[in-house]
């Protein structure tokens, strides 16, 4: 309050002020000569930008055809359990199965895999021990010690009868991290990728954590979840899958990008 009385009190004071033309020159005078503005830019080289981008195409494709599909993939789908559904130039990719009356989606994105990516450190401490949302902690074990990086994903299973479940884990070394699964009366809420569908499921509740539950419970859903092929197998072969598409759109993104400036 004190700081508008002051402001108010002196408005009327610069209002009454006059300024004289002699003083006018003299602070003209003393002001410091203006540097001229100039719309003059260094001429850019399209070529330059172009010839560096093919140098990096190369790097990325000397070692082989990044677009075609790697054994571990033609592996995968021989065994004709999971469907992927890969759009080029997309960020996500899809994993589809059916089991019994149940329809299974699981997705992930390449997008933030050059993040840095904490697992909870509950989950970090724990690992795979009973309870603690850890699916695969045996062929964790046998397998490399070499740690990978972390991919979120979002499963959700419907039933032709209704309804819907929807489960947060992240996929790393073997190992589905659990932390959340939601319950979904309408199947089509769950499975909405629209942002109706997100303004729909804003405000539900969406279940405790994971972590939070019985361990009972939880080494219950986990059976759950292995039984329809979210296991270890799939938790070391998401991340696989996810570098080599991140790499395949990564030099799609060069070889577009090259070719839009050589126009």
């Amino acid at each position: 309050m004190l700081a508008r009385t002051v402001i108010r009190a002196a408005r009327p004071a610069l209002a009454r002020a006059a300024v004289r033309p002699a003083q006018l020159a003299l602070h003209r005078a003393a002001l410091p000569l203006a540097r001229p503005f100039s719309t003059t830019f260094a001429r850019f080289e399209p070529s330059a930008l172009s010839t560096k981008l093919g140098e990096e195409l190369n790097f990325e494709t000397e070692s082989g055809d990044a677009a075609a599909e790697p054994e571990f993939l033609q592996a995968f789908k021989a065994e004709g359990v999971w469907q992927v559904v890969d759009e080029a130039g997309s960020d996500e990719i899809q994993l589809t199965r059916s089991f019994g009356n149940e329809s299974i989606r699981m997705i992930f994105s390449i997008s933030d895999l050059d993040a840095e990516q904490e697992v909870p450190e509950a989950f970090a401490e724990e690992g795979a021990d009973a309870g603690s949302g850890g699916l695969g902690e045996e062929a964790a074990a046998d397998g490399p010690s070499e740690q990978n990086f972390p991919v979120e994903t979002s499963i959700t299973i419907t039933k032709s009868t209704g309804g819907a479940l929807t489960i947060d884990a992240i996929a790393q070394d073997g190992l589905f991290t659990i932390s959340n699964i939601a319950y979904y009366p309408d199947a089509d809420v769950a499975l909405g990728m629209t942002s109706e569908d997100d303004w729909k499921r804003q405000g539900l509740y969406m279940g405790p954590a994971f972590d939070n539950l019985d361990e009972g419970v939880q080494t219950e859903f986990e059976a759950y979840l292995e039984e329809r092929g979210i296991n270890s197998a799939l938790a070391l072969f998401i991340p696989d899958l996810a570098e080599w598409k991140e790499q395949k759109e990564y030099v799609r993104w060069l070889d577009g990008t090259k070719s839009f400036l050589e126009k």
